[in-house]
């Protein structure tokens, strides 16, 4: 049967050309669709690829910046019990482990402790980790020796305590390692569990994703994910969002993509600083390294192998397997991916079998990865840094900043903050509050700080910023100026105390009295100090001229100050770190040393970009000589004067040197004291500036007495280089053993001159208790200390 073109069938249309119709356009329409694909998905995968590699080419983070303490450096002699060394290494996250074999870890025995550190990057350049062996004994270390060596060692340094991290605008917790510091069971263990064709794909699983849609289709849910996936997951797309086919594909590109660029090396280190491992509040843990911080409190590099574990079962779900919420889900999955390490055998059946029975092994509370748990210290370094480092630069910088907090210091300061003011409360005083500053006073660092009774609250820093009348704090100042002139002033030399007054302006006068309301006649200058006399003080202070001090202080601390005469009893408003400032010269032995609670700032790779810990200039003559004076007479304040509780309190045995103070109407107590060590400066009050019924020695002084009553520090020894001691009677030297003879320090050269003892009779009237004295009525010791700052009097 014959056929004409024109009688083709309906179905079978076609053009002129012969095509059939519905083919032409099936080949139309699927042209036009793979050009359109293709015009989009080639700028899209240029796009994509471009992003890949901004994120991923340079490895760059939001890495936080993190803010250690000093590192302890211990030395043969070095002041240190027991105690305070177990803070010391609890805050830098050491473990006793029985016996302190494993760097990060500790062993004690008796008074013999086995330490070994880890190594860390200071200021002054990498400190290797090593173990050592140190014996303490009489609260010293008597030795200390090199345990591998078995040579005793003059010091060793123990790498120091994170104490808070900044952020930028991300709250995310990461620290950047390098692949060949990971532990190469984590690397095996990780692909072993997680992608075991990870060296050998090219980003995606093809055969992994065939199974996965059959355990799909079978009611069996399995992930197909390699280990390039997770990363273009976590580190391009974002944890925590819902799955879906569109952000599946976009993954999957990813992971192409990534593989095209990077090698696998690349890529697993990429994976280990990126992968997300749990959440405290609003930080995210990122990367194994702050992973075992926060689960373990450990180093990576100290890691058991059943912590290892752990860490990799977390990966597929650190909620589901939180350890400290959910400790039987986590020890199955532990235990599951023992298995794993086993059958791969990673882990031979001994290591298989004891790592199955131990416990997790997590802290009960997350490691060092917290944020900022000393505000008002954290607060400090920040206006330190201020004028190199502004706030967005500081924070998210990758930096490490070094400061001169110690960790026993600041503890003992919380706690002294704890105890006294609890003690201190009553229904008839109103709130107190506090702010302190501790140094060390050979360097100038601030060992500790804290800014409010509630010394975890972020906000106003008292001891930083809180402005109240100082009162008797600037009284040594004044007999400072006095003892610069030594052949006009000593210690031995007599001052009037009687009722002053001083002619002001306008006709008007001051005429200020003596806490007590007494007068004590003529007084040797250093009891006028101790006792904390006004009206004696107001006369030398007239003396050596009001614009001087003010001249002073500003020298000392950049403390402006009006020289007005009440200036000589301290009207001016100061923070205890200014005032901190203003006796670091007298507590250091007469330098100039400016507080710094930053030494250095490292930069991402651990190199020393600033440094802040200068060597300050050495003491001129002049100056330490008349420190020391001012520091006798202040030891002389804590033996017999305003701060004699102390030797009541057990702190005689630190020779410490003190002064209280207290403004009007008690509504302020301070006090300064410093040992051979550290020097701490104290306020106590109430913030809207109501009477506490304080003074300077019931209410600051208190807590200077808390802290070191628990704080290793030496005992103050007063060196005597320039100074001579002689035995005086009324205003002569005379022989020692001269019944009425009183032993004083003089500048050298300038002690009065000598005469035979005189047959015995009464010295002129000093020290005097009025009708008291006649009657054996002394002072009690227990009594509440007057405020030594009394109203101004005009009239």
């Amino acid at each position: 049967m014959d056929y004409d073109e024109d009688d083709s069938s309906d179905d079978l249309a076609s053009d002129g050309g012969g095509t059939p119709s519905w083919r032409r356009r099936l080949v139309t329409w699927t042209l036009a669709a793979i050009g359109l694909g293709l015009g989009f998905l080639i700028p899209y995968t240029l796009y994509l690829n471009h992003e890949v590699g901004q994120r991923f080419g340079q490895l760059r983070w939001q890495i936080p910046t993190r803010v250690y303490a000093r590192p302890l450096e211990l030395t043969p002699g070095l002041t240190l019990d027991a105690t305070t060394l177990k803070t010391e290494l609890d805050a830098a996250a050491y473990r006793d482990d029985g016996a302190g074999a494993r760097t990060g870890t500790y062993a004690r025995e008796g008074g013999r402790w086995t330490i070994s550190s880890r190594g860390y990057n200071d200021v002054d350049g990498a400190v290797p980790g090593r173990r050592v062996e140190l014996v303490l004994s009489g609260g010293r270390v008597a030795s200390l020796r090199d345990v591998a060596s078995k040579k005793p060692l003059k010091v060793a340094r123990l790498d120091p305590a994170r104490i808070a991290t900044l952020y930028g605008q991300k709250q995310e917790e990461r620290r950047l390692v390098r692949i060949e510091d990971v532990p190469e069971l984590l690397v095996t263990g990780l692909q072993a569990v997680e992608d075991r064709d990870f060296n050998s794909h090219f980003g995606i699983d093809i055969s992994g994703m065939v199974r996965a849609l059959f355990k799909t289709a079978t009611g069996t849910r399995q992930g197909a994910s390699t280990l390039t996936q997770q990363l273009a997951r976590s580190g391009l797309l974002g944890i925590g969002q819902e799955q879906t086919p569109t952000r599946k594909a976009k993954e999957i590109l990813y992971a192409l993509l990534i593989e095209a660029r990077y090698d696998k090396r690349t890529i697993l280190e990429a994976y280990f600083n990126q992968v997300y491992l749990g959440q405290r509040g609003s930080q995210a843990i990122h990367g194994v390294a702050a992973g075992a911080e926060f689960w373990f409190g450990r180093d990576l590099r100290d890691l058991s192998t059943e912590q290892i574990a752990l860490l990799i079962g977390i990966v597929k779900g650190p909620s589901y397997y939180d350890p400290r919420r959910n400790p039987e889900r986590a020890l199955d999955r532990r235990n599951f991916v023992l298995g794993e390490m086993h059958e791969t055998q990673l882990i031979d059946d001994a290591e298989y079998q004891r790592a199955l029975k131990t416990p997790l092994g997590v802290t009960k509370t997350p490691g060092s990865t917290a944020a900022n748990r000393f505000p008002a210290y954290v607060d400090l370094i920040r206006r330190q840094l201020a004028r190199d480092y502004p706030a967005d630069a500081l924070a998210g910088a990758g930096l490490s900043v070094m400061s001169g907090m110690a960790p026993s210091a600041q503890a003992q300061a919380e706690g002294a903050v704890t105890r006294t003011l609890k003690s201190l409360d009553n229904k008839r005083r109103p709130p107190l509050n506090t702010g302190l500053v501790v140094t060390d006073v050979h360097n100038g660092e601030v060992v500790a700080v804290v800014g409010s009774r509630d010394f975890t609250q972020h906000g106003f820093n008292r001891a930083v910023e809180a402005q109240r009348p100082v009162g008797s704090l600037l009284k040594p100042f004044v007999y400072l100026l006095a003892l610069a002139q030594p052949g006009k002033y000593s210690l031995a030399s007599y001052v009037d105390d009687s009722p002053v007054t001083v002619t002001l302006g306008k006709g008007k006068r001051w005429t200020p009295g003596n806490s007590d309301g007494r007068s004590h006649g003529t007084v040797r200058l250093i009891d006028a100090l101790a006792q904390s006399y006004n009206q004696a003080t107001v006369r030398v202070g007239m003396q050596v001229a009001p614009e001087r001090l003010g001249g002073l202080i500003k020298t000392l601390a950049g403390i402006e100050a009006t020289p007005n005469p009440s200036l000589i009893l301290g009207s001016v408003d100061q923070s205890p770190y200014a005032m901190a400032q203003l006796y670091q010269f007298l507590a250091s032995g007469g330098e100039i040393q400016p507080l710094h609670a930053v030494r250095g700032v490292l930069d991402a790779n651990g190199r020393a970009v600033n440094r802040y810990d200068k060597e300050p200039a050495p003491a001129q003559e002049g100056d330490a000589i008349a420190a020391r004076l001012i520091t006798i007479a202040l030891q002389h304040a804590v033996t017999s004067g305003t701060g004699r509780q102390l030797v009541g309190d057990g702190l005689g045995r630190l020779s410490p040197a003190g002064k209280t103070g207290t403004s009007n109407d008690g509504r302020d107590s301070w006090f300064a004291g410093w040992t051979g060590d550290h020097l701490a400066v104290i306020w106590v009050g109430n913030d809207q500036n109501k009477e506490t019924g304080l003074y300077g020695g019931t209410g600051a002084m208190r807590v200077w007495s808390a802290i070191f009553s628990r704080l290793p520090s030496a005992p103050l020894q007063v060196g005597d280089k320039g100074i001579d001691w002689q035995f005086v009677v009324n205003q002569n030297t005379t022989d020692p053993g001269c019944a009425s003879a009183r032993r004083f320090a003089f500048v050298a050269g300038f002690a009065p001159d000598y005469a035979p003892c005189p047959m015995p009779q009464a010295e002129p009237e000093e020290e005097s208790g009025g009708w008291r004295d006649w009657f054996g009525i002394g002072k009690r010791d227990d009594e509440p200390e007057p405020a030594e700052s009394a109203p101004q009097q005009e009239q």
